[in-house]
């Protein structure tokens, strides 16, 4: 006799309210788990090793878009997907997206005058500048200089720092972060009704701060850098960007964006608010109030880049599972990883490779894994699935960026996006942390597939270090998607209960980004099958479900979502 189970284990589509695109609410109903048990069953840790093994092995040379590693890891994914007998991602019948993509490197020298002062920078010790546009050289001369507080413009928490001031061709210079706005009962607290009190919203990330500085037509766009607020010291920023970088190529060659992009040392700034006439730490207290508005700077600004530019080709590899049900079919979930590392340096002593085992041979591995498993069951789900392995995601989430710029498939269809970057190697938890939690819907899914195997939900322990915008998912969420990227969290079943903190440590001491980051001997995938289990278990539900995943309340994605799906 089979055995039947309500939709605590595959299930919970009632957990959803009405949406705008008025789907009834879905009803309870049992699901037989011997049709999904097959699927659950399927992954292994043997065979995510398998994977990982290949493609963090030194023949596949690190991984870096544009190589041979590259040719290698596509090659790779593609006879993999073709084996499972999944159909081509790529409408014209392929398994590749093609991702134009451009490197550039800058030289840049600039200055700021003010007062008549001429205030001198050293690159990179004082400052960066770098350009996205794709033009040998890029100069602004004598633009008036206009701190802007810290360059947001949020209608869903009443904030505008620019209060309708005209920036085009003018330099603006903002702070870093989100405003850490005390909170009124407790001011050793910051205020959780805005920009996420401690957790930073994506008006907290640097690429916003561009993003609408290049809206506003600003010539050029300057971050104060702040060691805390930043969460990183300078010399990660000026260690990457004094280096060739990459970007996608856009029909206008990026013109569209703010010519010239910048850092400057906090140092530097008070140095520049000093000779204006301004006092630094005065307007920084100012720029927390709603009614802050721009402070024109009596300095101006000169940069002056030289790029040297070159063309890359590189892809994304998509696999597709056609849905079941004749009017679902033309829905989706999304499965992602990237499958792109740091390639290698032939000025290193000894290893040159950047292997990337864990990041993200595992994760493209879990993608494999999960795809085998779709394939595992006796009929598909209702939607239809895809499976996207991204490409430079190392360079700024390029692959993903490019997707959701450039869908395969329309993104009011879309429901959902589901990551892996970096899979757990370490052995089972008892708990899962969700990164951004408490933005969608899908941290219901997740928690309720949790409960099945006696695992609880904990939010990350860092939410000011913005890591849900570190990711590919979240090229997805930019554009209205609701996104879930989870990890393992870090109780152990079975071993000393600081085991995980410790392995985390030292993994990103020791071997993050670096040539030591190789497969390890003392690796247990039981973990990985266990979190893999879950986000099958996640987008089985959507996939199955009667309502489509939603954002939460005040969460800054929501908005576009809602306008998005008004348009089916």
């Amino acid at each position: 006799m089979k055995k039947l189970f309500l939709v605590a284990l595959a299930g919970f589509p009632w957990l959803f309210g009405c949406s705008e695109n008025n789907r009834k609410p879905a009803e309870s109903a049992a699901v037989n788990t011997e049709a999904i048990q097959p699927a659950l069953t399927s992954f292994t840790a043997d065979d995510i090793l398998k994977h990982t093994k290949v493609l963090a092995s030194d023949a596949y040379e690190g991984r870096a878009p544009g190589t041979k590693g590259e040719d290698s890891s596509v090659a790779y994914l593609t006879r993999q997907f073709k084996q499972l007998g999944l159909a081509p991602g790529n409408p014209n019948g392929t398994y590749i997206q093609d991702v134009p993509l451009y490197g550039f490197a800058a030289q840049p020298t600039a200055s700021f005058t003010a007062n008549g002062k001429k205030i001198n920078l050293s690159f990179p010790n004082d400052y960066v500048a770098f350009s996205h546009q794709y033009k040998p050289r890029v100069t602004v001369t004598n633009s008036d200089m206009v701190f802007v507080g810290y360059g947001i413009v949020a209608p869903e928490y009443g904030w505008d720092d620019y209060k309708g001031v005209d920036v085009k061709g003018k330099t603006i210079v903002m702070l870093v972060n989100d405003p850490p706005i005390p909170d009124g009962s407790d001011t050793s607290k910051l205020d959780s009704k805005m920009f996420g009190g401690r957790a930073m919203t994506y008006y907290g990330r640097w690429t916003y701060k561009y993003e609408i500085a290049s809206e506003k037509g600003a010539a050029a766009a300057i971050i104060i850098h702040e060691t805390e607020p930043a969460g990183y010291p300078y010399e990660v920023v000026s260690g990457s960007n004094s280096r060739e970088n990459v970007d996608i190529q856009t029909p206008d060659k990026n013109a569209g964006q703010v010519a010239v992009k910048s850092w400057i040392t906090t140092d530097k700034a008070k140095e520049l608010f000093a000779a204006s006439g301004q006092d630094f730490a005065k307007l920084k207290k100012m720029a927390i109030q709603k009614d802050f508005k721009p402070v024109a700077l009596s300095a101006k600004a000169n940069f002056d880049l030289k790029l040297t530019l070159r063309e890359l080709k590189s892809h994304n590899v998509i696999a597709k599972l056609e849905g079941s049900d004749p009017k679902l079919k033309d829905e989706y979930v999304v499965y992602t990883a990237h499958w792109d590392h740091l390639g290698k340096d032939l000025k290193l002593t000894g290893d040159q490779i950047y292997n990337g085992a864990l990041d993200n041979a595992t994760g493209t591995a879990g993608l494999l894994e999960l795809a085998e498993a779709y394939k595992k069951l006796p009929e598909p789900p209702k939607r239809s699935i895809l499976f996207l392995a991204v490409t430079s995601e190392e360079k700024g989430l390029l692959g993903s960026k490019y997707y959701a710029a450039n869908p395969l498939y329309p993104l009011n269809k879309t429901l959902a996006d589901i990551n892996m970057d970096v899979l757990n190697a370490y052995g089972r938890t008892k708990d899962v942390i969700i990164i951004g939690y408490g933005n969608s819907t899908l941290d219901d899914i997740l928690a309720k597939a949790a409960q099945t195997q006696n695992r609880k939900i904990v939010p990350e322990a860092t939410p000011e270090k913005g890591s849900f915008y570190r990711s590919d998912h979240f090229e997805f969420a930019k554009q209205g998607v609701p996104a879930l990227y989870a990890e393992s969290g870090e109780e152990a079943v079975d071993k000393p209960q600081d085991y995980f903190r410790k392995k985390a440590e030292a993994y990103t001491a020791n071997d993050y980004h670096k040539v030591s980051d190789d497969i390890k001997t003392d690796w247990d995938f039981s973990g990985a099958v266990q979190d893999l289990q879950l986000y099958f278990l996640v987008g089985y539900d959507v996939a199955q479900g009667d309502r489509y995943p939603e954002w939460k309340p005040g969460t800054e994605f929501k908005a576009k979502r809602e306008a998005m799906l008004k348009q089916q």
